[in-house]
């Protein structure tokens, strides 16, 4: 076994890893809805009800979707900055549609709510665009043994 096959199970142990906390924020988020539906006293929010599909499908899908297709991406330099952004965004998201849903619930708003979703769209926006970056270097610059 060469230095190069134990990076690249290491890669796959990492999508792996970030798969699985994803889908377990998301279960932890659908739990929170459910818990507080049950003292909402009737009220529900779509907001709070669909906060587990940002987690779900642009954190866990989309990891999954990169561990498949591009699983030597994780060596690239910059991929940690595309990550951080991205997963912060996703987070920001999550909570933002939280605090929509808990606003909604109690019969009130915020004018901070658009700040909070415009920061997450430029959080997730910056890692994309990074991502794309990446994307591009790594259809140039990948050696063949990454590829197999």
């Amino acid at each position: 076994m060469s230095i190069l096959d134990t990076r690249m199970d290491d890669n796959k142990y990492r999508y792996g890893k970030t798969v699985i906390v994803f889908l377990l924020f998301s279960a932890f988020a659908f739990a929170v809805n459910k818990v507080y539906s049950l003292f909402g006293h009737g009220v529900k929010s779509d907001a709070m009800t669909w906060m587990f599909l940002y987690p779900l499908i642009l954190g866990g899908l989309f990891y999954l979707l990169i561990g498949f297709l591009l699983p030597g991406m994780i060596c690239f330099t910059g991929y940690r900055l595309f990550y951080n952004l991205y997963n912060s965004g996703i987070a920001v998201f999550t909570i933002g549609s939280l605090l929509k849903g808990i606003f909604e619930i109690a019969g009130t708003s915020s004018p901070y709510l658009k700040l909070f979703f415009m920061t997450g769209y430029v959080m997730i926006g910056a890692g994309v665009l990074i991502f794309v970056i990446l994307i591009l270097n790594y259809k140039r610059s990948t050696p063949k043994e990454l590829t197999k």
